[in-house]
């Protein structure tokens, strides 16, 4: 490349309001290509160093980056960047194999312990390879091929040569399968044999799990995941799944046993699905655990579902509607005397945290509220609650013949399952009840969709519906870490927005901290869908049109905000990142400019 170019690029990008790689620049300016940029980073790969490769090819920022060695430093461990990189969520493991093998050239292996040379194995010290997170597979003519999770790393690579000799093949593997190998293989040699009387007894395993769990404060559920060559436990916090521990292999099969025994499950039974539920206590505080049982191939995959039967109140004001978003669904929604309300979302989404703040609201001595539920999560005085257990023959279809013969105001359906249940929530408006519901749908037109899926006339769902509220749940940035944040152009592509769309917007990212496990995150913020049907939304039902054209009418009729849309607000507040938009909102159409949204919305509390 002629120097006069790189010279000129260099300045363009010193005069960029956000930092960018030099690379990109290149590109941008028509410089370079990328076949080029992989010839050239093939052709110096020797004094090409990971964090340099990601950097360059605009993969990670320069403040994530020094967040994992803040990290390594603060743990003062032996993992190198990759692990850190990955295990604390700032890069996904996939971008970097895909750098490495389609940039840099490396070959990908999937390593297996019965696939690999046990000779070669054997010429080096299992401490290394747990050292470097590499293992010899095999030899290739006079090659060694060796898997490593960072093959650019000057030292594991001069280490290894020490074992066998300078030719070696350098290959990428997924970091999992190679530590996986390291362990089959040390469960190979002789070892201590795991027994029920062990400090690490299943007793102890399970009991020390939930009580990890509950510590955690926001742990929603425990995956117990059996693998070829040992037991994974990863803990969802803040809606994503993180490693907790691993375990012995053959722990799996009394595990399993322990916890069926627990749920009162069927424990010959391992070839079939099961579920079942069991009540743990600790200092008082009494947890609802719903166990969900999978046999697959290596045992049986286990998810433990807590929920948390509290008895506290839940304010509406608290659940994170904006001022005039919250002000409508109170006026024109809550306080209407009859109709079907439906709050929509995938699991884990918030859906019974905001139907409980809508029950806390309507309460009061003149109102009679009943509810079906499976299982009841939070406890509150002065209604009627019934936990479905289909075990007695307690199900939703028979509950829900009988709720109307308790002369209630409010019905509450937990869940909106089938045809069944939408009749009756339609059957019950139509005779002046108020009912409040719960679906699994991505946005709110949807839940609109779905009604009519279930064969509900369209007359019926304009008639009866009052409202469906969309929602889901995004990490809240760390309020210990967080810091002002400039977003890259590219986010802004991605979402459909350009810099003149967010004129006073004040994003913020949390550069990771031990408050928050070094992830950037704490807590959730919960993002709303309103749509209030009004006259033109109900035609527009009743003449059946698409989606996005209801969608358009309650956008410019009654002042509907997707959920893009608010999450872009409270992006700009700070609350929350765009990479959280990305991740978890659907983009169904292009998003207003930011200052009409907060004139919308009102701003933030």
């Amino acid at each position: 490349m002629p120097q006069k170019q790189l010279e000129y690029a260099v300045r363009i990008r010193s005069k960029l309001e956000a930092p960018r790689p030099l690379l990109e620049v290149l590109k941008d300016l028509k410089y370079i290509v990328d076949d080029q940029i992989n010839q050239a980073i093939r052709t110096h790969r020797e004094d090409l160093r990971l964090d340099t490769l990601l950097l360059e090819l605009g993969l990670i920022r320069e403040e994530d980056l020094d967040s994992a060695r803040k990290i390594r430093a603060e743990e003062n461990s032996r993992r190198n960047l990759r692990e850190i990189l990955t295990a604390h969520h700032l890069l996904a493991e996939r971008k970097i194999i895909d750098a490495l093998c389609q940039r840099v050239g490396f070959p990908y292996i999937e390593p297996e312990f019965s696939k690999i040379d046990r000779q070669l194995f054997s010429r080096a010290p299992i401490e290394i390879y747990e050292k470097h997170n590499a293992v010899p597979i095999r030899a290739d003519g006079k090659e060694i091929v060796i898997a490593f999770s960072d093959p650019l790393d000057l030292l594991s690579l001069a280490e290894f040569k020490k074992f066998f000799g300078d030719k070696i093949q350098p290959a990428v593997a997924i970091l999992e399968s190679i530590q996986g190998t390291i362990k089959q293989s040390k469960e190979k040699s002789p070892a201590r044999h795991f027994t029920p009387a062990d400090d690490e007894s299943v007793v102890h395993i399970v009991d020390s799990l939930i009580l990890a769990a509950v510590q955690e404060g926001d742990v929603s559920d425990i995956h117990i995941e059996p693998m070829s060559d040992r037991l994974r436990v990863r803990f969802r916090q803040d809606g994503v799944l993180v490693n907790f521990r691993d375990y012995p292999a053959e722990i799996i099969p009394a595990l399993s046993t322990r916890l069926k025994v627990m749920c009162k499950a069927d424990i010959a039974e391992k070839r079939r699905h099961q579920g079942g539920r069991l009540f743990f206590e600790q200092n008082g505080r009494k947890l609802d655990i719903r166990i969900s049982f999978y046999a697959a191939i290596h045992g049986e995959n286990i998810v433990m579902r807590l929920l948390n039967r509290m008895s506290s109140s839940l304010n509406l004001e608290d659940v994170g509607m904006s001022p005039r978003m919250l002000k409508r669904f109170r006026e024109d929604v809550l306080d209407r005397p009859s109709g079907i309300m439906i709050i929509t979302g995938p699991t884990g989404s918030g859906k019974t945290t905001t139907v409980y703040s809508c029950i806390n609201y309507i309460k009061n001595p003149q109102t009679s509220i009943i509810t079906a539920e499976d299982p009841v999560e939070y406890i509150i005085d002065g209604i009627t609650q019934c936990s479905i257990n289909p075990a007695i023959n307690l199900t939703y279809e028979e509950t829900l013949r009988h709720i109307v013969r308790q002369d209630p105001d409010v019905i509450v359906i937990g869940e909106i399952r089938d045809a069944f249940s939408a009749q009756v929530a339609v059957q019950a408006a139509l005779t002046g009840h108020k009912v409040l519901t719960t679906f699994h749908t991505e946005d709110s037109i949807g839940g609109l969709v779905r009604l009519l899926n279930l064969d509900i006339e369209a007359f019926l769902i304009s008639s009866t519906v009052v409202c469906v509220v969309a929602q889901r749940l995004l990490r809240r940035v760390c309020s210990s870490c967080g810091a002002p944040h400039q977003p890259r152009a590219e986010e802004l592509q991605r979402l459909g927005m350009d810099p003149k769309d967010l004129i006073g917007a004040e994003f913020r990212k949390g550069a990771g901290c031990a408050k928050c496990r070094h992830t950037g995150y704490k807590g959730r913020v919960a993002i709303f869908e309103m749509l209030v049907l009004d006259e033109m939304v109900r035609n527009a039902i009743l003449a059946r049109q698409m989606s996005q054209e209801i969608r358009m009418i309650a956008m410019e009729s009654n002042g509907l905000t997707t959920l893009l849309e608010d999450g872009i607000v409270k992006a700009a507040d700070g609350l929350t990142t765009l990479e959280e938009l990305t991740r978890c909102l659907p983009r169904l159409s292009p998003p207003r400019p930011l200052p009409r949204l907060r004139r919308i919305l009102g701003g933030l509390g």
